[in-house]
C-alpha cells in the first residue's frame, strides 16, 4: 500500500459478496469449508468469483471468501499457491478482472479512497523490507508509514504528534535505541520490527502479515511473535500469511489453505491445522504436535 505501487483511487465493480457459510463441515469440489468464527462481525475483505492475473499468469480463476473484523485468520499454502497475490488484492498492487458476478470490497465499499485504506490496514511483507534503502534512518522507515511511501522525502514534513507517535512505537517494539541508525545496519528481527511499527503508525484496525518469520533467528521469531500476540490482545485483527505452522499464533481462530490459486480449505485452526488437510496440502505426509496452542510439523 505504498505510494510508489498503488494509484490514489480505483474503481471495482460493486455486487454483493458470498453469503453465509452453512455451519455444518462439509467437503464440496474438494474444498473443505466451515462458518467463519467472525461471521456476525463487520467484514473487511468479501471477494465474489475474483479473477486476477500477474503479468501473463492467472493467480486466481474463481476466489469467493469473505474475512471478518474481530477474526484472526492465517492464510497457508505452499510456495505458489497464491497467498501473496491475495495480499497483493488487499494493497490495491493487484486488480481483479472486472466480469459479470464478480465483486470485490474492502470495508463493505467497492470503491477504495486508499489513503483511508492506509489508515485502516497495516501491511508487513519482505518485498516492503526490500524496498527500502540501507542509509534511510530506523525512525524514518517508521515515519514514512505516515505517508505511505519508502522513506521520507524533502516535501514530506512530520508533525510534532506524528515524532512522538513513532517514538512511541519504536519503544514500545524495544527499537529506541535505533532511531538513528542506518537501515543497512540492522538485524533481520530488527528489521521486520521497523516494518511492524511503520504498520501501526495509524493504529490500524487489520495488520496484514505476508512471510513475517522469514529469514529471521530463532530469537528474532519468538520476539516478534509475542509482539503480534500483544497485538491481538489489544484488538488488533490480524491476517497471517505464511507455509511456516509455527508461525501462526495460538490466537488465530480461522484457516484459509490456498493451493494453486484455488481455496481448498476455510476452517476452524483446530480441524485444518491436523495432519490429513496439511499432507494434503503439501503433497506429502505430515505430523502436527501441539504444545502450548502452538504447532509444529514433523514428517509423517
Amino acid at each position: 500500500m505504498d505510494q510508489a505501487a498503488i494509484p490514489g483511487k480505483d474503481q471495482e465493480p460493486g455486487a454483493h459478496a458470498s453469503s453465509r457459510r452453512d455451519k455444518r463441515l462439509h467437503e464440496a469440489d474438494g474444498a473443505m469449508t466451515l462458518a467463519a468464527p467472525g461471521a456476525g462481525a463487520p467484514p473487511y475483505l468479501e471477494l465474489q468469483a475474483v479473477e486476477a492475473w500477474l503479468g501473463p499468469r492467472p493467480v486466481f480463476r474463481d476466489l469467493s471468501l469473505c474475512l471478518h473484523q474481530g477474526e484472526h485468520t492465517a492464510v497457508l499454502g505452499p510456495n505458489g499457491a497464491g497467498k501473496s497475490a491475495l495480499v497483493k488484492l488487499l494493497s490495491r498492487e493487484l486488480y481483479p478482472v472486472v466480469k459479470p458476478g464478480s465483486a470485490f470490497r474492502l470495508f463493505g465499499q467497492s470503491t477504495v479512497n486508499l489513503w483511508e485504506l492506509r489508515r485502516r490496514i497495516g501491511l508487513v511483507s519482505t518485498d516492503l523490507q526490500t524496498s527500502y534503502r540501507g542509509r534511510v534512518a530506523a525512525s524514518d522507515v517508521v515515519l514514512s508509514g505516515f505517508f505511505g511511501s519508502v522513506g521520507i522525502g524533502r516535501s514530506q514534513v512530520a508533525s510534532p504528534a506524528q515524532r512522538g507517535r513513532v517514538a512511541a512505537l519504536m519503544e514500545e517494539l524495544q527499537l529506541g535505541e535505533l532511531a538513528d541508525r542506518p537501515f543497512a545496519e540492522l538485524s533481520e528481527g530488527q528489521k521486520r520490527r521497523l516494518l511492524l511499527a511503520r504498520a501501526l503508525v495509524h493504529n490500524p484496525e487489520v495488520l496484514v502479515l505476508d512471510e513475517p518469520t522469514n529469514g529471521l533467528d530463532l530469537r528474532a521469531r519468538h520476539q516478534l511473535l509475542a509482539n503480534l500476540r500483544q497485538l491481538c490482545r489489544q484488538g488488533t485483527t490480524l491476517l497471517l500469511v505464511t507455509h511456516h505452522l509455527e508461525a501462526i499464533l495460538p490466537e488465530v481462530q480461522r484457516v484459509l489453505l490456498l493451493k494453486g490459486g484455488q481455496l481448498v480449505g476455510d476452517g476452524p485452526a483446530d480441524v485444518l491445522l491436523s495432519n490429513a488437510p496439511l499432507s494434503a496440502l503439501f503433497d506429502t505426509p505430515l505430523q502436527v504436535v501441539r504444545a502450548g496452542g502452538w504447532r509444529q510439523v514433523l514428517p509423517g
